[in-house]
């Protein structure tokens, strides 16, 4: 089954839609593209602004059609670019087994009426193939306005530098006076005071920052009672780091990233510096979690499976909260051949998918072993960020258990750690002898991801 670009140029809304879908028809933006065995439904995943890929999917019988991106245009411009990788037979659409995503798609959508093709869009007398083809035109700049543009932007960034470290004064004078006015106070007024400190560094375009305390007041509040003060003095202690540190280094990028703002996609994927790993990698867990300024940041946790190269990777998106629940392009458990690029960092972390083979049959692998003793990996990456918030382990051998409280416990088999669990732990992981555990460690709290048992892998929430 096959279709030609007359049929794109009708299903999309408008000439800017086709323009983008041109743009994207390259093969260097897909990933696992496949097709039904009768080619009539066929898919892929295309590398979108944000750390994952967008899965994209069409039923070429009626041109149905499905995007997990947040645009609002219907068709989105990822599903005419995968519509016309396969008018034009730019990738191909090798016969496979349908993921689930799609036949999940499929059986939602079985029982409605199948719109015609072009049935409900535009007429096309708008809308021109040619053009959208058409490369831009190369406009000779002159140097002079090169060179205002160039003044310009560099006084933007001065002018941003100096507006982050006004803002950063002004941070530190708030958590003096915190300390000075008593913890207890703090803790019980917390929201409101970090709410107006927050408006401040958002004002001083230090937005990150004017984030994380944002959130410090959930944080806190996640805690007993008892461990509050001290987890307060330790985040207070973190920010003081974290102000000098941009004063020291304004120009660094980890430590900007930290305060004002990420680097943006393209520029990570630009940078011939950035750490790039070929690897087997896990999905070790997603969280999603509904933010105080709107956002949900969906944060997804991988494991290198491969002995070489950063053991975890983290990749990040946001979203708006009014775009509502928006659907994972990753199982927990699964694994996938990948590339990932690595935002630079002394400890790499974040990162984008830079790739996904299509999957493949392959032997089971076992987790590695953690690279460092727990005691280290407890407290070096510490040295290099003394104001991360959280960090991943991987935990030896052991088991969890609660205390006559309620409260989980990991405890080493050999007994030489013993660490406390967040939350009410429940169901698999409690009593069970755990082979590998992966976990998030706050400084107080794990939080586990999933575990290895000799009977098979535990997710958290299993």
């Amino acid at each position: 089954m096959a279709i030609d670009l007359k049929a794109v140029e009708q299903l999309a809304t408008d000439q800017s839609s086709l323009k983008a879908a041109a743009g994207l028809a390259k093969p260097a933006k897909w990933s696992g593209v496949g097709a039904s065995q009768d080619g009539a439904l066929i898919w892929g995943e295309c590398a979108g602004s944000g750390a994952n890929p967008y899965r994209v999917m069409a039923d070429l019988r009626d041109l149905g059609n499905k995007c997990t991106c947040p645009s609002r245009k219907f068709p989105c411009k990822h599903v005419l670019g995968l519509l016309w990788l396969n008018a034009e037979a730019i990738v191909p659409f090798v016969p496979a087994e349908t993921p689930a995503w799609v036949s999940d798609w499929l059986g939602r959508r079985r029982g409605t009426s199948a719109a015609k093709p072009g049935s409900n869009a535009p007429p096309a007398g708008d809308k021109d193939l040619r053009a959208a083809r058409a490369a831009e035109p190369e406009v000779a700049e002159d140097p002079k306005d090169i060179a205002r543009r160039e003044a310009q932007a560099a006084r933007r960034s001065e002018e941003t530098e100096r507006a982050i470290l006004d803002a950063l004064d002004a941070l530190e004078q708030w958590i003096g006076d915190q300390l000075r006015l008593g913890l207890s106070g703090f803790i019980d007024d917390a929201t409101s005071r970090c709410r107006r400190i927050a408006a401040r560094l958002v004002d001083g375009k230090a937005a990150v920052l004017a984030g994380r305390i944002d959130e410090l007041p959930s944080r806190l509040l996640a805690l007993a009672a008892g461990d509050r003060p001290r987890a307060a003095v330790v985040e207070l202690g973190k920010l003081v780091l974290l102000a000098r540190a941009f004063r020291a280094a304004p120009r660094d990028a980890e430590i900007r990233r930290a305060v004002a703002a990420s680097e943006t996609r393209e520029t990570v994927l630009s940078d011939p510096q950035a750490l790039r790993v070929d690897a087997r990698w896990e999905v070790l867990a997603e969280q999603v979690q509904t933010r105080r300024d709107g956002l949900v940041s969906q944060t997804t946790w991988l494991l290198n499976l491969a002995p070489n190269g950063p053991r975890f990777a983290m990749l990040l998106d946001f979203f708006p909260a009014s775009a509502g629940r928006r659907g994972s392009v990753f199982t927990p458990g699964d694994r996938f051949q990948a590339e990932l690029v690595f935002y630079p960092s002394q400890q790499p972390l974040r990162a984008l998918l830079v790739r996904r083979d299509a999957s493949e049959e392959t032997p089971a692998l076992e987790w590695p072993a953690a690279d460092t003793a727990l005691g280290d990996a407890l407290t070096r990456p510490l040295l290099a960020e003394p104001w991360v918030i959280e960090m991943p382990l991987l935990l030896p051998q052991g088991r969890i258990a609660r205390d006559e409280t309620g409260g989980a416990w990991w405890r080493a088999a050999d007994g030489t750690a013993t660490l406390p669990v967040a939350g009410n732990t429940e169901g698999l992981l409690v009593g069970t002898a755990l082979m590998r555990t992966a976990a998030i460690w706050s400084g107080n709290r794990l939080t586990i991801l999933a575990a290895q048992t000799s009977w098979g892998r535990i997710g958290s929430d299993e």
